[in-house]
């Protein structure tokens, strides 16, 4: 990263233990500090307000396996052969985060579910992915599926082409700052999981724009039904989020619900804009 291109203080929180292996794109940085929020803060207020943000867009209070001894251990797990023991891998990895651990208990119906609206996609783009890819044993795809994955954090991309790989699925995952510079390879599904409501903190109203640049034509996006603590019920908040996403597009979107997760299918090739609860 031109680290040098940044204030004295931006380098001082890029270089702290919590950021500096993660790679963050510059040009993340230089969206920060550009918006209207930040430009309108003293220079004092500032350094508070992008640890604030970047806090936000990292997501490390939600979890992560510790990736050099995960990725000695996909070797070892996929060169046996055993499909048990790389389905347990994959579970232990999933259990690792708490988007993917709560999907845990209805893994296989979720997929099924999504799949049966959208048709199983030869080819799929997961926005902000997470550690979603390691959920591919349960999604009923074979290993021809192109598999674009997208995250802002260098270690998780590159353990995760480590399991495309091993897993014989082309290495599509790339490191991206998807609001920055959203994809726009063709796909037949793209996914944005429990991530609309972060990116919308982080910048008031973007899925609007993001969600028509998007070059697929069905987008699944996810979100919470309650708060992490289960006190705050997040059902219409959420649903208002894509109604205001959507506009005045002419797209179709269908409602599902998979336990604390609303699934909305969205049909981006419709002729008239509908949401159905």
């Amino acid at each position: 990263m031109g680290i040098s291109l940044f204030p004295t203080w931006v380098e001082n929180i890029l270089g702290t233990k919590k950021y500096r292996d993660l790679d963050i794109p510059t040009d993340t940085i230089r969206d920060l500090l550009a918006q209207p929020e930040a430009q309108k803060l003293s220079e004092r207020d500032q350094p508070k307000w992008l640890k604030r943000k970047l806090h936000n867009i990292v997501a490390d209070y939600l979890g992560d396996p510790e990736y050099i001894t995960a990725t000695i251990e996909v070797d070892e797990v996929f060169s046996s052969g055993d499909e048990r023991s790389q389905k347990d891998f994959c579970k232990k990895i999933l259990n690792s985060h708490a988007s993917t651990r709560e999907r845990m208990d209805y893994l296989v119906d979720f997929y099924e579910g999504i799949f049966r609206i959208t048709g199983k996609p030869l080819s799929l783009s997961d926005l902000a992915c997470g550690l979603d890819p390691f959920a591919f044993p349960w999604m009923g795809l074979n290993a021809s599926l192109q598999y674009h994955a997208y995250d802002i954090h260098r270690p998780r991309i590159d353990f995760i082409n480590h399991f495309f790989s091993c897993s014989h699925l082309a290495p599509l995952a790339e490191q991206r700052d998807i609001l920055v510079d959203p994809p726009t390879t063709l796909t037949d599904v793209t996914f944005l999981f429990k991530e609309a409501h972060r990116l919308d903190q982080r910048q008031k109203g973007c899925n609007k724009l993001l969600w028509q640049k998007i070059n697929s034509p069905w987008l699944v996006v996810s979100l919470p039904a309650e708060s992490l603590s289960g006190k705050h019920d997040l059902v219409e908040k959420h649903r208002k989020l894509v109604r205001n996403s959507i506009g005045d597009s002419n797209w179709i979107a269908m409602e599902l619900q998979f336990g604390n997760e609303l699934v909305f299918c969205i049909d981006k090739s419709s002729e008239k804009a509908k949401l159905l609860a």
